[in-house]
């Protein structure tokens, strides 16, 4: 008779080694109000500016950062989403609550960026005149204030798709101010009204890329794609307990960008359940300490037999 047992788990332990999902990329609700009013702030002066100025770059920085204060606001709300506890109903809790703002702030992004190529095509083929010296004030003024915004939200960029989804535009915007200054005092002492065109290309080209691979991602992770694990090394380190013939119908997800959810079918050698325990743990202590899994199931199955290995993907 077969024999099957499951172990869902240890899934305290494993939160406090791999799941850190509260300890990285967290946000203070005071950077979030001052990126959000710098970015009011850039956003009313520079699409005024451009208005006044008639540069087509000023403006689509005023677009950037309206957009930019839209994706701080809600990247906030994501993470307080994500940090409530679990529930009955939300027994995965409310982790891909980030993800899925981080696909809708890029996805917008990557919008908007298109819609600026478009302009800057239109103004290729109609130049306007432009006031350079206004263009540079306001220019610098955005530059500053979105320097300030990209320092506060660093740090906190390496640690979540969504914040950094938020720093991508605030990014973008600062290297669009560097090249509306740069624009600008060609366009004062030069005449060269064209740059400012080019210069809405090169940043929306290089938004539209970075922001690109964050869809992606956070595409994959919505769609449960297997984790990026070394599978033949984990099929090759569990096969090598003792008592343990092989592993599969092996699923893994994330729940979110840092969260790994793993589970499999462990065929054993015959063996009594209680002297499956130390197998377990081992199998647990390879997962969670060498490839980084956060919650585990395990099932084990009786096989007398001990067949050769069988491939883990096997359904």
């Amino acid at each position: 008779m077969s024999e099957e047992h499951e172990h869902e788990g240890h899934e305290e332990h494993d939160h406090e080694h791999h799941d850190h999902t509260h300890s990285h990329g967290d946000i203070s609700g005071t950077k979030v109000f001052w990126v959000a009013l710098f970015n009011l702030i850039i956003t009313l002066t520079e699409f005024i500016g451009g208005i006044i100025s008639g540069s087509l770059a000023l403006v689509s920085d005023a677009a950037h950062n309206l957009s930019d204060t839209a994706s701080i606001v809600l990247s906030y709300i994501g993470i307080k989403i994500s940090a409530k506890e679990k529930t009955e109903k939300k027994s995965f809790g409310y982790k891909r609550a980030e993800i899925i703002i981080a696909f809708i702030n890029s996805s917008t992004l990557i919008a908007i960026c298109i819609y600026l190529l478009f302009e800057a095509y239109h103004r290729f083929l109609n130049p306007e005149e432009i006031n350079g010296n206004l263009m540079i004030t306001i220019a610098v003024i955005g530059l500053i204030a979105n320097l300030l915004s990209v320092f506060l939200l660093e740090k906190d960029s390496h640690g979540s798709m969504n914040i950094k989804a938020a720093y991508l535009h605030m990014l973008g915007d600062t290297l669009s101010s560097v090249g509306v200054v740069i624009g600008g005092v060609a366009i004062k002492f030069w005449g060269m009204t064209w740059l400012d065109p080019v210069i809405t290309v090169f940043v929306s080209i290089y938004i539209i890329y970075e922001s690109w691979k964050i869809v992606k991602r956070t595409v994959d992770i919505l769609m449960q794609s297997s984790a990026d694990l070394d599978y033949d090394a984990i099929k090759k380190d569990i096969e090598a307990i003792e008592g343990v013939n092989n592993i599969h119908h092996v699923h893994t997800w994330y729940s979110n960008e840092r969260t790994i959810y793993f589970e499999a079918h462990v065929s054993l050698c015959d063996i009594m359940i209680s002297q499956t325990k130390p197998i377990l743990e081992k199998i647990d202590h390879i997962l969670t300490e060498k490839y980084g899994v956060s919650h585990i199931t395990i099932q084990f199955e009786d096989d007398q037999s001990c067949p050769g290995k069988n491939n883990m993907f096997n359904k």
